[in-house]
């Protein structure tokens, strides 16, 4: 079959793939939708375009994305102005329990609860999905895009070209994030025909004085940048296309030739600037009103100050190691990862791909290397001089441009990116879905480039199908059970024990069971899990959305340390839609804290509240129910309360003991840390610990220095710190945290905390919390 054939199949497969994702894929529940939606119908119902708070708690429906640029959602709102939308607040019923972010074994991922007899096809419906439908298109011509592109990189590879076609195709992210309302859909087809136009230009060698060209680039670069902020790579991109350009019209006699190096490397960079500056005026006309708005509003031409604000930030700037520790995160989210970045695919798939990519890049450094032998050997290098050496790498460039500039965006677009990860909670691999062309290419030549022709073939074909049969399956596989309540399966079987409890006379507890590791909770220990199973039957219709909480007490502290609260059907039902005689069964996972005391007494206690007032519905005797009662049994170790806590590869916390946990204001409450030294330390810490509340308030506090130093700590060697925490006389009433930890003080008089180190590598906080401590 010839090659157009193979793209025209390619591209009829990703279109039907990408409205299956549309429609398979509840409405709300793709990344970000939740909050791109709203920017589109503000605009649509004529509003003008929205000012951003610096506060989460006031920011409107679109949260962060208020921020962006607005391009895509004034598309949107042209496709769907006629629409009334008046339903959205009830269409986007929010799950105020969902674990967003969170893979969970019991459910609970949905972002919006959904109504099964809402018509799909009317209101805010469909209008999502219409504009669901019109970003499949946008993503059609991106797929189209990655074809030329790898056209002009490997003109005589097709096997190459219609690889990265189809990589980009059936990408299971990239048609995930097709089929939502999301403007990256519009970023990275604009951003994918930038780089087009950029490479043509250079392979062409004809555009160097056709200013109408370089208009259409900078009108291109403009309408991307009025979308994304995360296009600006291509700006530094088009200012070095205008000098290779500059670079091939100095071989022409049409042009000015100088006989010094300085005079000649002088007009190529004037004539690349004069690019730049025809290639920036439809640039600054298209976008430049939406920066210079930013700092009319902001104080902040990019705008990143109320982004960050609304959309929360890390609490201490992570390191490339640690985001290297979240690398893992990344690759899941890049290859596909659904919903609420909490729906994943099997291990295995992962396993697969990244295999593949670790053979790509080897492959691409191979094949780049050798390139570049090919390159020394050919070039003339007599007399050797500087021009001669720039003309040489110039020469490189240009030849293998389309790959050069691949790599350069996609480089751009990670340095961005990891700008921007160190500062928020952003290491997902989709965002650097603003080079995707450009990746895709490279990872298909990273692959097969530098295998013999017949090989490569049957490689590509492979990995086609592979990624084509994974993508058919997610829809239903993986996407769709998770927004049926009757799809939801416990990873083990159970039995339920009798029960009678009625809670208002609305819902009869009919059935639970409590079971730990193995089945069996008697040997429950902190850091272990605890899975209670419900039975619930539905005695009334209700007008109220009741939320299930499920608690495990301790019984000094009279207040959960665990705990896990959803709606009915694994998060998925309101039990405003039930009706009498329904019967449900539900699972709950918790997690007992690798920091709880024990031995400890626990209670599993029940119940049901209204989450928009706290309020609880009774029993005939009380407005929850004990549904099982079990001892929590210490960890094995040698010390009490055993723990692993590794602060940055210096400290270790490896016990704890508390008296009491249980006081009242201006008492005494008695804390021993024992520590070791994981490496010879060069530093002396001081430990603290506080009892805080929520509002960073310290009711108590206790700062301690070894005197002996802890740099004469030896390894493997335990050491005690007692440590006094006197609360305030007028602490109030409460279950309040107690947080420790270990810092240095530099000499600007600032405090250089210790971070946790997880078991993967990444740091993360720099205090742990231990059990919390009641007052009365």
């Amino acid at each position: 079959m010839s090659e157009k054939r193979w793209l025209t199949l390619i591209l009829l497969l990703f279109i039907v793939l990408g409205f299956t994702y549309a429609v398979v894929t509840p409405v709300f529940e793709a990344s970000d939708e939740l909050w791109h939606y709203p920017m589109v119908r503000h605009l649509a119902d004529g509003n003008s375009l929205p000012v951003q708070v610096f506060d989460p708690v006031q920011a409107g429906p679109w949260k962060q994305e208020a921020s962006q640029p607005p391009l895509y959602y004034y598309l949107g709102a042209a496709l769907t102005f006629w629409i009334d939308t008046a339903d959205m607040p009830s269409i986007r019923h929010e799950n105020p329990h969902v674990d967003n972010g969170l893979i969970t074994e019991d459910g609970n991922n949905n972002l919006v609860v959904h109504n099964p007899h809402a018509n799909p096809w009317q209101g805010t419906l469909l209008a999502v999905r219409i504009v669901r439908f019109f970003s499949v298109l946008l993503a059609t011509g991106t797929v189209f895009l990655t074809y030329r592109i790898a056209k002009e990189c490997m003109p005589d590879r097709s096997e190459v070209v219609l690889g990265a076609t189809a990589v980009n195709a059936f990408l299971p992210m990239f048609l995930f994030i097709s089929g939502a309302v999301n403007n990256d859909n519009l970023a990275i087809l604009l951003a994918s025909l930038s780089v087009f136009l950029m490479i043509r230009a250079v392979t062409k060698k004809t555009f160097r004085r056709n200013y109408r060209y370089w208009l259409l680039l900078g009108v291109v670069i403009g309408l991307a940048l009025l979308t994304k902020e995360g296009t600006f790579g291509l700006l530094p991109l088009a200012w070095g296309t205008g000098f290779v350009v500059a670079w091939q019209a100095s071989h022409d006699q049409a042009v000015p030739q100088f006989s010094k190096t300085l005079r000649w490397f002088l007009w190529l960079l004037a004539d690349s600037i004069l690019i730049l500056i025809v290639i920036l005026l439809p640039v600054l006309l298209i976008a430049g009103w939406w920066y210079y708005r930013n700092i009319v509003l902001y104080g902040d031409w990019l705008g990143w100050g109320a982004f960050i604000a609304v959309l929360g930030q890390r609490a201490h700037p992570a390191s490339l190691l640690q985001l290297w520790g979240e690398r893992r995160g990344f690759l899941m989210s890049f290859w596909g990862l659904f919903g609420g970045v909490n729906v994943p695919m099997p291990l295995w798939i992962y396993t697969i791909l990244n295999g593949l990519l670790i053979i790509s890049v080897i492959g691409f450094v191979f094949y780049f290397l050798r390139e570049i032998f090919h390159w020394w050997r050919q070039a003339s290098w007599r007399p050797f001089n500087i021009r001669r050496l720039i003309d040489n790498m110039l020469e490189f460039v240009a030849d293998r441009f389309g790959l050069v500039a691949c790599l350069l965006f996609t480089g751009a677009v990670i340095v961005g990116l990891i700008q921007w990860a160190t500062t928020t909670w952003s290491s997902q691999g989709r965002l650097v879905f603003t080079a995707l062309s450009a990746v895709v290419v490279l990872f298909v030549v990273g692959l097969v480039g530098w295998l013999p022709r017949r090989f490569a073939r049957w490689v590509v074909f492979v990995v086609a199908i592979f990624m084509f049969s994974v993508a058919v399956f997610v829809p239903f596989l993986w996407i769709q059970p998770t927004y049926t309540v009757a799809a939801y399966t416990p990873p083990r079987p159970f039995v339920l024990q009798p029960a009678t409890t009625v809670f208002g006379d609305q819902l009869r507890l009919r059935g639970v069971t409590a079971e730990g590791v193995d089945h069996d909770i008697s040997t429950l220990k902190p850091g272990e899990s605890l899975w209670i199973h419900l039975e619930w039957e539905v005695l009334q219709p209700m007008s109220r959305d009741w939320s299930v909480f499920v608690h495990l007490n301790d019984s000094i502290l009279g207040q959960p340390i665990a705990q896990r609260d959803m709606y009915l059907g694994q998060g998925l039902l309101l039990t405003s839609w039930l009706q009498p005689g329904e019967r449900l069964t539900n699972s709950y996972k918790l997690t007992v804290p690798e920091t709880a005391v024990a031995p400890a007494n626990l209670d599993v206690v029940i119940g049901l509240y209204d989450f928009n007032n706290g309020e609880r519905l009774s029993t005939e005797t009380s407005d929850s129910a004990v549904v099982a009662k079990l001892l929590l049994q210490p960890a094995a170790g040698s010390f009490p309360n055993p723990q692993a806590v590794n602060f940055e590869d210096e400290l270790e916390l490896v016990g704890y003991e508390i008296e009491p946990r249980h006081t009242a204001a201006g008492e005494v409450v008695n804390l021993t840390l024992y520590w070791e030294a994981l490496r010879p330390l060069t530093n002396d810490y001081t430990f603290f610990a506080q009892i805080v509340d929520e509002d960073t308030t310290r009711w108590a506090s206790h700062d301690y220095t070894p005197s002996e130093g802890t740099s004469s700590w030896l390894l493997d060697t335990a050491n005690s710190i007692e440590m006094t925490l006197q609360l305030n006389p007028e602490t109030l009433p409460g279950l309040f945290p107690l947080i420790i930890g270990a810092y240095t003080q530099t000499e600007a008089g600032d405090f250089d905390r210790l971070q946790i180190k997880t078991a993967d590598g990444r740091l993360t906080d720099d205090f742990l919390q231990l059990t919390p401590v009641r007052v009365d």
